[in-house]
């Protein structure tokens, strides 16, 4: 049984984050291809007593970090995420990490060139204004047929979060 499908940006590239950090193109090739074969945990609010679901894809594109999930049916707070998500009262998405290498930035405290993904939580606030997510398919749709990713409505909302960088 799959539960909601979620897909969206948990880091963008070349933004400079409300904690002062930018991460660099490559910043997570390590990790995801040391983790290739391994999904990564989707949390509440980046509480690790509160895992809600599954991410199954996790890439670098030129924008940033894309990822794809599942939410997990039965799970209450899960259900409540994707009614949240659907209604528009929830869309950001945030990255648990450790900064394994970094340099110091102009713009940015710190210029992140390779990171220790830990997890992708679905937050309220996320560090970067365009770190969102969407819901793609609800549980229902899921069991008659594979979820299509639509990039274009995700790509055209990162525009004025794009424009606004700083190296």
């Amino acid at each position: 049984m799959t539960g909601a499908v979620l897909t969206g940006y948990a880091a963008l590239f070349d933004v400079v984050d409300g904690g002062g950090d930018m991460i660099r193109p490559g910043a997570f090739a390590r990790v995801l291809r040391n983790q290739a074969h391994r999904s990564l945990p989707m949390l509440w609010q980046h509480d690790p007593s509160r895992p809600i679901g599954r991410w199954t894809a996790v890439c670098e594109d030129h924008l940033g970090l894309r990822v794809t999930g599942h939410l997990t049916p039965g799970v209450q707070r899960s259900e409540e995420a994707a009614r949240l998500i659907a209604s528009g009262a929830l869309s950001g998405l945030s990255i648990g990490f450790k900064a394994v290498r970094a340099q110091t930035g102009k713009a940015a405290r710190r210029v992140l060139t390779e990171i220790d993904l830990w997890e992708v939580s679905l937050v309220t606030f996320p560090q970067i204004p365009g770190a969102r997510v969407q819901l793609v398919a609800p549980p229902e749709a899921t069991t008659q047929k594979s979820a299509q990713v639509p990039v274009a409505r995700l790509t055209g909302r990162l525009g004025t979060y794009r424009s606004r960088r700083s190296l």
